[in-house]
């Protein structure tokens, strides 16, 4: 729904890969998450006032690399994607708002996720 994961490796990879062209967005509709607002202000990043938004809805539809994080966007990405020469990943990761309990306990999903999310782009960008 481009409100977790998506928009929050979104705001990593603008910060681990400055200069490239980096756009997130999701299979279904969907609401900006504010869990993920409070984990990229501990960070130091921001989303800014970008609002969730459908692949269909990109201004660009070319792209050298789709990296996905759920096996439904995976699958939406490779169907979108049969016709041209646009490489896809899948990075598995986990749906922190799955996570029940205290504040404290679904803060620390969405912390694990921005790991996960920090670590592959850092190993991306060393290749």
């Amino acid at each position: 729904m481009n409100a977790i994961r998506s928009p929050m490796a979104e705001a990593v990879a603008r910060s681990v890969l400055p200069g490239t062209y980096v756009a997130s967005a999701g299979v279904k509709d969907g609401e900006r998450d504010p869990f993920v607002d409070v984990i990229l202000a501990e960070e130091g990043l921001s989303l800014g006032d970008r609002k969730p938004q459908k692949y269909e809805d990109l201004a660009d539809g070319f792209f050298d690399l789709i990296v996905t994080l759920s096996p439904e966007a995976h699958h939406a990405a490779m169907s979108a994607t049969e016709a041209d020469a646009t490489a896809v990943e899948f990075w598995p990761m986990p749906d922190p708002s799955a996570v029940t309990g205290s504040r404290g306990q679904i803060l620390d999903a969405y912390r694990d996720l921005f790991r996960r999310i920090k670590a592959r782009l850092d190993e991306f960008s060393r290749r």
